[in-house]
């Protein structure tokens, strides 16, 4: 496919809908110096994006959390998204909303002067670890940690707090794995660079407690499905040392939707029937 630059369709900006190729910012923009920039992964499902409100909602708490109301409601950005989808004739896609402060008056860190603006596009895309999703990915243990919450933000999904996901993605892929888990500041398994993670031993799940980073939407909806099925659930701080007593793991978010984990670093795991049996789960929830 083309680069993202470079595409036929609409990009909704800031109330309207403009050719791809010429959604454009300035090189000032505040977000691109000072990462002033919260955003939205979503996937539409047969024409409805699963859990669109919540998204939703989400954007908007993300920009009061970086100091940065967003000018528009709710329902302003689920009936932004519906039109992007409209105007590019996609039923099937992802969506990516985000907010920024934009180019103003103001050229330094602080920038209460310069206009919060949006943007809202899709486009189609297929599954976010290609066939790992089948077999099981295979990650690598990042050297980054995800850090304290006295020192980010962690319950917003702003750009700035991914550089870290990105260095340790580049390294994993380096070594030929599709993604890396990260440790939090205190040396708890904490998540992939984009995705949350559970783990399986003897029938019951773990997964880590998010107290250090993003609790996923999709995280959510899982942890949900588990506990209908009546499987046990412990949210809890988990040592490394425990990787090797677990015998299943997967992935979630958006992109990731659920996905099987056959390796991390020296640590084997089966794709095994709770795995299976709850991708399928989801598969068939977000296609309702």
């Amino acid at each position: 496919m083309a680069g993202y630059d470079d595409r036929d369709g609409f990009i909704w900006m800031d109330g309207e809908l403009v050719d791809w190729r010429a959604a454009n910012v300035h090189i000032l923009t505040h977000a691109l110096h000072y990462a002033s920039s919260v955003f939205e992964g979503e996937r539409c499902y047969n024409g409805k994006i699963f859990k669109s409100v919540e998204h939703s909602e989400r954007l908007r708490k993300s920009g009061e959390l970086l100091d940065m109301e967003l000018p528009y409601s709710v329902a302003e950005i689920e009936a932004a998204k519906e039109a992007t989808l409209k105007a590019n004739n996609l039923t099937d896609a992802y969506v990516r909303a985000i907010a920024w402060r934009g180019a103003g008056e103001d050229m330094g860190v602080a920038s209460k002067k310069n206009p919060i603006r949006m943007a809202v596009a899709c486009w189609t895309w297929g599954n976010y670890y290609g066939d790992a999703k089948f077999k099981g990915a295979k990650l690598d243990i990042a050297k980054w940690k995800r850090p304290s919450p006295e020192t980010i933000p962690h319950a917003a999904k702003a750009a700035g707090l991914y550089m870290i996901c990105t260095m340790s993605k580049h390294a994993a892929e380096a070594k030929g794995c599709s993604d890396a888990m990260m440790f939090d500041y205190r040396g708890y398994v904490a998540e992939a660079t984009g995705a949350n993670i559970f783990f399986v031993k003897d029938g019951e799940v773990h997964t880590p407690k998010p107290d250090a980073f993003l609790n996923g939407i999709t995280r959510q909806t899982v942890l949900g499905m588990l506990r209908d099925k009546g499987v046990t659930v412990h949210e809890r701080h988990i040592e490394p040392a425990e990787l090797e007593g677990f015998q299943q793991c997967w992935l979630t978010g958006t992109a990731a939707e659920v996905t099987p984990v056959g390796q991390i670093g020296d640590y084997n795991f089966e794709v095994g029937a709770l795995t299976r049996e709850i991708a399928t789960d989801y598969e068939q929830l977000v296609r309702r």
